[in-house]
């Protein structure tokens, strides 16, 4: 078998592991499976730089804090959204006073790239609240940062440290 021929089995192979894969998962999301809630606090992930090459050199990224109200009728109330360093210090309180979302409207923050007080490990505490049980908003952290035509993005959902009841 020639080079050519062995990459095709590699390939032929590793797309047969995918199918085998792809069959015995299941995306579908039983409509008693999403959630509501009066209220929330959640800890987002925010990574101001990451670290790239072995030399450990940083790679500054901006962020980008989406707030997504998903329920159809009803609006939420964010309440905060704290910005924390990697030691855990408060570095900034983006809302002075409650900010409401209508149903379906969004709302973001935006860190620079050039703004790494936060360090790699820094995060959000967002609190949100609703009048009655809503669909939960979608709350979580885009980073995204170029260097040389070289560019990374991913994403870092919010995880609830707290249901907050009224």
């Amino acid at each position: 078998m020639n080079k050519t021929q062995q990459i095709g089995h590699i390939c032929r192979s590793l797309l047969a592991a995918l199918v085998l894969v792809a069959g015995t998962c299941s995306v579908s999301v039983a409509a008693s499976d999403y959630v509501l809630s009066k209220g929330q606090t959640l800890y987002v992930s925010v990574y101001s730089n990451i670290y790239s090459s072995p030399k450990k050199i940083p790679f500054n990224l901006a962020a980008i804090l989406s707030i997504r109200n998903t329920d159809i009728h009803n609006p939420v109330q964010i309440i905060s959204a704290d910005y924390y360093d990697t030691k855990g210090r408060l570095i900034r309180k983006y809302y002075t006073r409650p900010v409401t979302l209508a149903p379906l409207e969004s709302t973001y923050i935006y860190v620079p790239e050039e703004d790494v007080v936060g360090g790699i490990g820094a995060n959000f505490i967002v609190k949100w609240s609703a009048a009655k049980e809503i669909n939960v908003p979608i709350i979580e952290c885009v980073m995204i940062g170029m260097k040389g035509g070289q560019g990374i993005s991913f994403v870092s959902p919010g995880q609830v440290i707290k249901e907050n009841t009224r």
